[in-house]
């Protein structure tokens, strides 16, 4: 099966960021694909089925949360990993990220080496 991971934030850097983490993946067969906002997030998720999402939160057009819960909750894709990232880590928005559905939420500035061992994890790479 081939396996996608899809990154999400409205700020051109980060994604970049995230892919330069990830990009040893790529050598082992996994195919990336990004989105600026929410409303690209969702589409591509219904169209691709990424097996995992690194969706950022404060976003224009609709927000991660609302995009968690809209696949989570209503389109029912529970085989799709999310994991939230924001720069907000106050408990209260995690409590809002878990009510949505998220599988991970995680806080700005983040560890690449986290990132980078959770989608292994994830989309089940070995070593």
């Amino acid at each position: 099966m081939e396996k996608k991971l899809l990154i999400v934030d409205d700020e051109a850097h980060i994604r970049m960021l995230i892919e330069q983490t990830l990009e040893e993946l790529e050598d082992e067969g996994v195919s990336f694909l990004t989105a600026e906002n929410g409303e690209q997030a969702l589409q591509i998720i219904e169209a691709e089925k990424p097996q995992l999402v690194f969706l950022d939160v404060m976003m224009p057009k609709m927000n991660g949360m609302e995009v968690c819960r809209k696949v989570k909750k209503e389109l029912e894709m529970d085989n799709v990993f999310i994991v939230l990232l924001t720069a907000k880590g106050q408990e209260l928005d995690r409590q809002r990220g878990q009510e949505v559905g998220a599988d991970l939420y995680m806080t700005k500035p983040f560890d690449p080496e986290i990132i980078l061992a959770k989608a292994k994890e994830v989309l089940q790479i070995v070593e």
